[in-house]
């Protein structure tokens, strides 16, 4: 009886098998996307972007006069051209949105934390990238397709007016999504490189714009032959949402893969980084 009497206690005290969590690519997933929710930072960006693309769009598109060559986009050939002038800007905001999804939580110190959880490492940086890649194509499309709608009143019975039915149209804009979802992944790789996110947006901007207006040192022979390959809306970037490229530059599949590359390249480095220096 007593013997019996102690087995049992001793069972119930025993403590109890903890289950074991295995770290799936699904599960960083998610915890990566409850970050971007939590992150104030993270709405206030993609507005910011979301209101360059969509009312500069529409704004050029309301002052536009073809008699008026000092107006906005008066040199424009068409409206899709009018509808995606606020891509320059929107693709810094989305960048800089990238640089805050890694550089940040170094800034912070939550990187040790993370990699505590996640000790491969890399799969922080792919569902980081996955996650904002998704986001920001969904609301640059949105918002591309938002300017273009929204200006096409104001266009209509002029030379350069277009519809959605318009060959080439559709494509334009769903690529200057894809364009700026590269953009926003461009700035998750640089920050993970570098760590700061200073210094992650000051690399985003000297890639993306200042890079460009070096070349003005270079003769003009390598200009026209280096310009169409550099990352950008002003280099390959361009060629994947132009309706009507420029005769120097790439075609859309070509600027595509320029500007995948580019962005393959700084994702390897900062993967490198990832798992060869501390956090």
């Amino acid at each position: 009886m007593s013997a019996t009497l102690t087995a049992t206690s001793e069972s119930a005290s025993a403590p109890a098998e903890r289950p074991a969590y295995r770290v799936t690519f699904a599960r960083v997933v998610r915890s990566e996307w409850s970050k971007f929710l939590s992150l104030r930072s993270s709405w206030i960006t993609l507005a910011v972007a979301l209101f360059f693309l969509v009312f500069v769009g529409v704004m050029v598109a309301y002052r536009y006069n073809p008699a008026d060559l000092r107006g906005p986009a008066a040199d424009s050939r068409d409206a899709v051209d009018i509808a995606l002038h606020g891509v320059p800007l929107a693709q810094l905001a989305l960048g800089v949105l990238g640089v805050l999804a890694t550089a940040g939580e170094y800034t912070t110190g939550l990187i040790r934390s993370t990699l505590a959880a996640v000790p491969k490492r890399l799969p922080v940086l792919w569902s980081k990238t996955l996650i904002y890649f998704v986001v920001v194509f969904v609301v640059a499309t949105v918002g591309s397709f938002a300017a273009f709608l929204g200006g096409e009143g104001f266009l209509s019975g002029k030379k350069i007016a277009l519809t959605l039915g318009d060959a080439g149209v559709v494509r334009c804009l769903f690529g200057a999504g894809l364009y700026l979802a590269l953009a926003a992944v461009l700035g998750a790789a640089l920050g993970m490189l570098v760590r700061s996110v200073a210094g992650g947006i000051a690399s985003l901007i000297g890639l993306l714009m200042l890079l460009p207006i070096t070349l003005d040192m270079l003769p003009s022979s390598w200009k026209v032959d280096v310009a169409p390959y550099l990352p950008g809306s002003e280099g390959a970037g361009a060629s994947i949402f132009a309706l009507h490229p420029s005769p120097n530059a790439l075609s859309a599949g070509a600027g595509l893969a320029v500007s995948v590359a580019w962005v393959v390249v700084a994702l390897a480095a900062a993967a490198y980084r990832l798992l060869r220096s501390d956090s």
